[in-house]
């Protein structure tokens, strides 16, 4: 029986439209795997450098707070931003952060002002902002404190895989800022420092793409304490 090359040809456009689908897929993963190399490369380069030196003041970016009382984690931003205070690298320490529903009216920008009070900071030489929510937040935040007080360089203090997106969040909005990490906590799984990558890599991606990152907070919630 003889078949019709007719009846060949909707088989080989099939084939051809599988080919070039499988290949645009392979590209687009290469891309994908290529730009996450990339964006973590960074996030490591900026953890593992301090570039602490005289600026105008010191931005310690919020972390969780326990009913009034700082985390483990904002504990150690916030002595790091007094050592820095101390060594009189500024003048001025920022404090940021606000409180959720759960919080019985502390925030963290408060939380982190009433430590550095008891660690000798004058209270004129502190700045609490308490209303921020996030990172990009804080960072807006942060950006209209500097411009009404006439800031013109800042030290932000935060987790060392925070800092890559801290940075680029202060650039885009015309900051000027050196980034200085606290010290590390303890051991640190790897699974834990897997995750605190993941979620960096993931909102400094979903901030590029303009996406609404709330998804991906409560995604992570509990799993980081950024």
């Amino acid at each position: 029986m003889t078949v019709s090359s007719s009846n060949l040809r909707p088989s080989r456009r099939s084939s051809t439209g599988s080919i070039f689908l499988r290949r645009l897929i392979g590209i687009l993963l290469l891309v994908a795997l290529g730009w996450f190399v990339w964006v973590y490369q960074q996030i490591s380069q900026v953890a593992g450098e301090d570039q602490a030196q005289p600026a105008d003041a010191i931005a310690v970016f919020g972390a969780a707070e326990y009913s009034g009382h700082p985390s483990p984690v904002l504990h150690a931003r916030l002595d790091h931003a007094v050592e820095l205070y101390r060594k009189q690298i500024a003048p001025l320490v920022i404090t940021l952060g606000g409180g959720g529903d759960k919080d019985s009216g502390h925030t963290e920008g408060g939380v982190g002002r009433d430590y550095l009070l008891a660690n000798g900071i004058p209270f004129g030489n502190i700045i609490a902002e308490t209303r921020s929510t996030d990172t990009e937040q804080q960072v807006h935040r942060l950006a209209a404190i500097a411009r009404e007080n006439n800031l013109k360089s800042i030290i932000v203090v935060s987790d060392g895989t925070h800092l890559f997106r801290v940075r680029e969040l202060c650039q885009a909005v015309g900051l000027h800022v050196y980034t200085s990490p606290r010290p590390m906590l303890g051991h640190i799984s790897n699974y834990e420092l897997a995750m605190r990558y993941f979620h960096e890599m993931l909102s400094y991606t979903a901030w590029q793409m303009k996406l609404d990152p709330a998804w991906l907070h409560s995604w992570l919630e509990g799993k980081s304490e950024l």
